[in-house]
């Protein structure tokens, strides 16, 4: 019976929209900038150590970078694309000069080890920094199992031609590629692995090394290769029009996502704010101009039809130009030192982003905690190590680089939302790097990933899609509730916002 004395109930439907609101509010929590800077270097147990210069940081990018596309992936692009493959590394190098104009500018402005994860949740919160989080997982990770996988094809020529054998097929290759265990791709993660738990010093040092050997490489593959060079390999230009170049730039693009990797050591730079722009901008220039050298040399040197990923290796290429072995021998041992500096390079980012994601509550503490002599995350380096290795060791070169490129390109169109966020939310903020002709650069960095992504198969969209899934199971059941937002006071995340977009 109803009490008609008593004051009228709210009806349940009411609170509906006060339950909305406050998911939507923990959504969109977004960190403060000055907190992030404010927590750089610090892990669980120790503090990451400040010891790169800009040159030790241009060598991280180049690092990353070079040799991805050149030394693995190029067999692959050059069937889709033929001889205009060149005009693919151009369009996949614009697509990536937008998006390093709007790294450049965050990570001047926000030197911290997340990387664009970091950018996105101070600008557009902490569920679409997850995503950006979860994609820059599958970038990183999974591209240093991708170039693993080519390391192996490069370690055999090389054995090859040094000391006649090689590693018998069952062992060199992954299911579904006419092996049953890829052992070389599992090796060279651990040996990147080792140098990483030295400390960022002694793994930036090794870096440096390999990177100058494998640009000597690349510049004497084309000294050597243009003797070989046919101008009836460019008669026909585009032979599968502009959807074989747009499919191939898809592809290729994942030969430059190592150029953000700088970013990631924002929390070990010296002066990052004045350093990390110029180091992310300088390595594109290099590594783009690069790239289409050797891909005009490669394919005016062989025909593009011939072109495909076990038998179109530059070292290949090279002998066939020379008739001699010595050269192409010479070649694969720059690519197995160029490719061991990706992975070695790659795997550094992707565990610094995986630090900053535990410092921040989203991941458990094992990936924030510092080695007290090394400055080195060493639980988190063991973890990612042993998984990628895995995953190269079992899963075909293509399906894992397509599934990176999509992964990169998603994050990179964030990036360029978050630098026209930030600028609207902190117009005042110093900034060492602002990008020219904002908004329209941003923009156009964002049309052209998602123009790339367009591009990509179904399958890759749908593996893509599966990831993306995982990942918010992952943040509803764990991160969400664990995020150090969602346990400090009542309305301390969600007033800063608001205060800062009033600024």
């Amino acid at each position: 019976m109803l009490d008609h004395g008593a004051p009228p109930r709210t009806p349940p439907t009411e609170s509906v929209p006060a339950v909305r609101d406050s998911l939507s509010t923990r959504l969109m929590r977004r960190k403060p900038v000055e907190l992030l800077v404010a927590e750089g270097g610090q892990g669980e147990g120790g503090t990451l150590r400040r010891s790169l210069g800009l040159w030790q940081l241009t060598m991280i990018s180049i690092g990353a970078t070079l040799g991805t596309g050149i030394f693995v992936v190029l067999g692959e692009a050059v069937p889709k694309a033929g001889p205009a493959v060149t005009l693919s590394f151009v369009i996949a190098g614009l697509t990536a000069l937008f998006s390093a104009l709007s790294y450049a500018e965050l990570a001047g402005t926000i030197p911290v080890a997340g990387s664009s994860y970091s950018y996105a949740y101070a600008t557009l919160g902490e569920f679409v920094a997850w995503v950006c989080g979860w994609c820059l997982i599958l970038e990183y990770g999974v591209s240093v199992a991708a170039v693993a996988v080519g390391w192996g094809q490069y370690l055999n020529e090389l054995l090859d031609g040094t000391i006649g054998v090689t590693i018998p097929a069952a062992l060199s290759a992954p299911p579904g590629d006419g092996g049953i265990f890829n052992l070389p791709a599992l090796i060279v993660v651990l040996l990147a692995m080792v140098v990483l738990l030295g400390g960022a010093r002694e793994s930036a040092r090794a870096n440096t090394i390999m990177v100058m050997v494998k640009i000597a490489a690349l510049l004497l593959f084309c000294a050597i290769g243009v003797k070989g060079f046919q101008s009836g390999n460019y008669e026909h230009f585009m032979p599968l029009g502009m959807a074989g170049v747009s499919a191939a730039g898809a592809t290729l693009f994942f030969s430059y996502i190592g150029f953000d990797a700088a970013s990631t050591a924002g929390e070990e730079a010296k002066n990052a704010q004045r350093d990390l722009p110029r180091a992310i901008m300088l390595s594109l220039v290099i590594v783009t101009a690069l790239y289409v050298l050797v891909a005009a040399v490669a394919v005016g040197a062989r025909p593009w039809k011939q072109f495909n990923d076990t038998e179109a290796t530059l070292a290949a290429i090279m002998k066939d130009v020379t008739g001699q072995t010595f050269w192409a021998t010479l070649l694969a041992a720059g690519a197995v030192i160029a490719i061991a500096s990706v992975v070695l390079t790659v795997l550094y980012g992707q565990t610094r982003i995986l630090f900053a994601m535990s410092r921040d509550g989203l991941v458990p503490k094992a990936f924030s905690k510092v080695h007290a002599r090394t400055g080195a995350p060493r639980v988190n380096t063991v973890i990612v190590s042993l998984f990628c290795g895995v995953l190269a060791a079992a899963i075909p070169l293509g399906q894992l680089a397509d599934a990176t490129s999509i992964g990169t390109l998603f994050a990179f169109a964030l990036v360029n939302i978050a630098v026209i966020v930030l600028r609207r939310t902190r117009p005042d903020m110093p900034r060492s790097f602002r990008v020219p002709l904002s908004p329209l650069l941003p923009v156009l960095g964002f049309a052209f990933c998602v123009w790339m992504m367009g591009s990509l198969s179904l399958i890759t969209w749908i593996v893509f899609g599966v990831w993306m899934a995982v990942g918010l199971v992952v943040y509803f059941c764990y991160g969400m509730r664990r995020s150090r937002l969602a346990r400090t006071e009542p309305g301390a995340a969600s007033t800063a916002a608001p205060a800062e977009a009033q600024k």
